[in-house]
Parts: C-alpha cells; sequence; structure tokens
C-alpha cells in the first residue's frame, strides 16, 4: 500500500501505529491520524497532514524496495540497523536491541540521546530497565486510576479512610485521579480537574502540573495545554528529562552494573523498592547486550 490513511485497516496500519508507539489494532482512526500529524510536525514532514505517504513512510523506516510498506522488525532481518547520529548516538551498541524493543522506541532514543545525555551502553541499560518495568515493557504510556473501593483503600488510605468515601469514588478515574493529585503537585484544588488533567504519562509517569510545566519549558511544546502529548510523543522523552533534569540520576548509573547502583537508581525512581527484582532482571537483560562488542 502506498498511502495510508484514515479508514485504512490492516497490518500496514498496525506498522504505522507501531511506529507511533500507539496500539496496533490496524484500524487506521482520529487517534492515530492525530498522533501522525504530530510526529510529522516534529520531524519535518510538511504537510503535516495525518496522511502517510512516500516522505512519511521513508522516513518511518516503513517503504523500502522489497515491499511499500514494511514491517517494523524489517530493518533487523534486511540487516538494516536503526538510524544513528553522530553524536551520543553513535556510542550506543543500538543494534543489540533490535527485536528486543520495539523500533520505534529504538527510533526515539536516537533522537533522545544528545538531548538527554544518554552517551554511554551503561547509562542506556539502567535507563531502559527502569522505563521497562514502569510501563509494562513499554506499553504503559498513561496512568491507570481504575479502582475497586478495596484497592482504593490500599494503594491511597490517606485519601480514601473510610469505605464510603472509597465507594464514593471506586471505578471513576477521574473522580480519582481529582482527588489524589488536586491541591498538589502544582495542580488546583479537586474540583478544578487538574488532578486528572495532569495524572501520570509516559514511560515514567511524569504527574502533576508543575512537572509538566518544567517539561514544557525544556521541549518547547506546551504539554501544560496538551498533556496527552506527554503519552502520545513524549513518552520515551519525558522519562529522559527525569533522569537527566529532574532526578540527575546519571552520575549514580555511571556507577556500574553491580546491584547495588540498580538499587539505587530504582529507588530514586520509585521511591522504594517495589518491583525491584524486576528492575534487575531487565538491567542484566538489556545491559548482557548493550555491552556486548558492536
Amino acid at each position: 500500500m502506498d498511502t495510508l490513511s484514515k479508514g485504512s485497516k490492516g497490518d500496514d496500519v498496525k506498522r504505522l501505529q507501531e511506529k507511533l508507539g500507539l496500539k496496533a489494532d490496524g484500524g487506521f482512526g482520529a487517534g492515530t491520524e492525530a498522533a501522525l500529524i504530530q510526529w510529522q510536525k516534529a520531524n519535518g514532514i510538511s504537510p503535516a497532514n495525518g496522511v502517510a505517504g512516500k516522505d512519511t513512510l521513508q522516513k518511518m523506516g516503513l517503504l523500502t524496495a522489497a515491499a511499500p510498506v514494511a514491517g517494523a522488525n524489517a530493518g533487523a532481518s534486511a540487516g538494516t540497523p536503526p538510524a544513528t547520529s553522530s553524536g551520543a548516538a553513535s556510542k550506543l551498541n543500538l543494534k543489540a536491541l533490535k527485536g528486543v524493543i520495539p523500533d520505534n522506541i529504538i527510533d526515539q532514543i536516537v533522537g533522545a540521546a544528545d538531548k538527554f545525555a544518554i552517551n554511554s551502553n551503561l547509562r542506556l541499560a539502567h535507563f531502559l530497565a527502569q522505563c521497562a518495568q514502569e510501563s509494562g515493557e513499554f506499553k504503559a504510556v498513561s496512568e491507570n486510576l481504575n479502582y475497586s473501593a478495596n484497592r482504593l483503600r490500599q494503594i491511597f488510605p490517606k485519601y480514601f479512610p473510610t469505605d464510603a468515601i472509597a465507594n464514593d469514588y471506586a471505578n471513576d478515574p477521574e473522580k480519582i485521579g481529582n482527588r489524589v493529585y488536586g491541591g498538589r503537585l502544582g495542580n488546583g484544588p479537586e474540583a478544578t480537574g487538574e488532578g486528572y488533567k495532569y495524572k501520570g504519562r509516559g514511560f515514567i509517569q511524569l504527574t502533576g502540573k508543575d512537572n509538566y510545566t518544567n517539561f514544557t519549558k525544556f521541549i518547547g511544546e506546551d504539554c501544560v495545554k496538551s498533556p496527552e502529548l506527554v503519552a502520545s510523543k513524549y513518552a520515551l522523552a519525558s522519562a529522559a528529562h527525569f533522569f537527566n533534569n529532574l532526578a540527575k540520576l546519571w552520575p549514580i548509573c555511571d556507577k556500574g552494573a553491580d546491584e547495588a547502583t540498580i538499587t539505587t537508581v530504582s529507588k530514586r525512581v520509585n521511591g522504594g523498592t517495589h518491583g525491584l527484582e524486576g528492575r534487575k532482571a531487565y538491567f542484566k537483560k538489556y545491559w548482557a547486550l548493550l555491552s556486548k562488542p558492536s
């Protein structure tokens, strides 16, 4: 297929959606169109019209001489390495990650490496391990706030001290977000709706209006006005911003590949040791690949 646009269906659309970091359901609807427009704007495609024509498909790596729209892993089978730059990304063994993490994530690493000082394979292994654990291997880009009353009592006892309060909010993500995050993290009171508006998004859950404002100033696109951009366009960049600019984690990551370092990084990311064994396992997996001679 030479062109993909709203209304298109099938495997080609799924591959496009994978590149955009969307759920690959194979149906080109309004969400895919909006995400594609954002991608086209960010990558200098004109017009940014939400139609995946030849220029867009080529720049995404989905158009090859062998097939008009190649699969997400076609580069690996054809021996084509992920795009690299002459900067920080050139120091990373990204070819080792092909087929292990999604191609669109590798592409985002290339774009983020210089901006966020991801300039060594050790840093990248620590970063990917935390992102994978927090996002269910790069699948979740938005916080799920759909909790039962019992779970609310367990997870947020401060905000739901009684069964009556928990029952009133149960299984209503918007109400839950406004109560849990309202009046803090730069958000207005619960009634303003800002708690839910600025819920956690991205691979390491950027949360709260203050953090969205901080990220907006750095990235140069208004994620306060359009917070969904953090999930649809900047899932990896927002996580890298946390590592580099907010938590300043790189000096810790640089200490090594031992379990003590992984634990220290995990505590800074998660605030504790929740999921620590998973974080260790992901780190060992990525480090084993990235540390091999390229």
